[in-house]
């Protein structure tokens, strides 16, 4: 399975609290493609691990490798984990947390107040990341629900935050509900949520288009929903309109549920957590909107994107419409063109493009 530097320094730096601990008392945060959790099973012979993980493909991944290594040299591996949404269930009594630091300080406050709030009090959470993409303001995060938080040494360009002492009665932040008075719209976002609870440009750009999306269009895709803004907008703007927003990350499903409720829309904007849109039936939507991401993590990458438009091509009806908001640099028209269909640009701005395909 993938693992890098990071990986091997958090299991380095935890080796001796999770040698102390018992059944059930260890908890692995964003573990990428598994090998923290099952790196730890196999070193300490843990079980009853409880793991979140907000990526859907990060829990695909877990899943598989554990389910591969238990046919081979380690049977039962695949039954040493649970899977649990981030809250008191996933850290009731935990005494070791271990966790790929987010990029976000929103996600990181998130994820070191339900620890604090939830874990034992004798727990330490370690959080391990990238220098390059390491802040002196995740300490402070940190440090606004622990007493005591430190560094350790680099390695390989890689560091572990350690924190320990959780502050008492420590309040949850997330989720937040802001007004966007542009939009006369609630936005409700957890943490880890993509823009929070903001309205992200490239989605401003492509809620301008929606009155020119075909007016027979009532059965929709919000393809990569984030926290639900474009689907809701669709769902208001038309009464008769059905929508399915679809994200992998769980905090962007929860924020998305959050927020169809909060505008009035929860009994027609349905949010599901797939894999780019895995779960929708092939030919089954009349209008996708999309406005996919340019960076996996930390890395520039259009494959996603790609992804997106081969999913789009796929759950639209003949002579539906993608509709995709994108920045103008990436060029996306040819792919949009072999995936979905003939496809315009309908309009272009100093920094995104918005094309509309029309599916074959």
């Amino acid at each position: 399975m993938a693992v890098d530097a990071t990986d091997r320094l958090l299991l380095d730096e935890a080796a001796s609290a999770l040698a102390a601990t018992g059944p059930g008392e260890v908890v692995v945060i964003d573990d990428r493609f598994g090998a923290l959790t099952l790196g730890a099973v196999v070193a300490h012979g843990l079980s009853g691990v409880r793991v979140h993980q907000d990526a859907l493909t990060s829990e695909i991944a877990l899943d598989r490798n554990a389910q591969e290594a238990a046919r081979g040299a380690f049977p039962g591996l695949d039954a040493t984990f649970t899977h649990l949404p981030l809250g008191e269930d996933l850290l009731r009594g935990a005494r070791v947390v271990v966790l790929q630091l987010p990029r976000s300080l929103a996600a990181l406050r998130d994820v070191a107040e339900h620890v604090a709030r939830y874990a034992a009090p004798d727990v330490v959470l370690l959080a391990g990341g990238r220098l390059k993409h390491m802040t002196p303001a995740m300490n402070d995060v940190l440090a606004e629900s622990f007493t005591d938080v430190r560094a350790s040494l680099a390695r390989q360009k890689s560091r572990v935050l350690v924190a320990r002492g959780p502050r008492p009665s420590v309040d949850l932040t997330y989720p937040v509900t802001a007004h966007l008075g542009e939009l006369d719209l609630d936005v409700v976002a957890y943490g880890a949520a993509f823009a929070g609870a903001s309205l992200d440009i490239g989605t401003r750009y492509l809620l301008g288009f929606l009155d020119q999306v075909s007016p027979g269009a009532t059965d929709a895709v919000d393809l990569g929903c984030g926290t639900g803004i474009l689907a809701v907008s669709f769902a208001r703007s038309r009464p008769d309109a059905l929508v399915v927003a679809t994200d992998q990350s769980d905090a962007a499903v929860r924020s998305a549920r959050a927020t169809a409720e909060a505008d009035g829309v929860g009994e027609r904007v349905r949010v599901v957590r797939d894999d780019v849109g895995s779960s929708l039936a092939d030919r089954s939507a009349d209008v996708v909107l999309c406005n996919p991401p340019f960076h996996q993590g930390a890395a520039l990458s259009t494959g996603v994107a790609h992804r997106m438009f081969a999913a789009a091509g796929r759950v639209l009806r003949p002579g539906g419409e993608l509709w995709t908001v994108y920045n103008s640099h990436l060029r996306y028209r040819p792919a949009l063109e072999r995936a979905v269909g003939p496809t315009t640009q309908a309009g272009r701005g100093p920094k995104f493009t918005v094309t509309r395909s029309v599916a074959r």
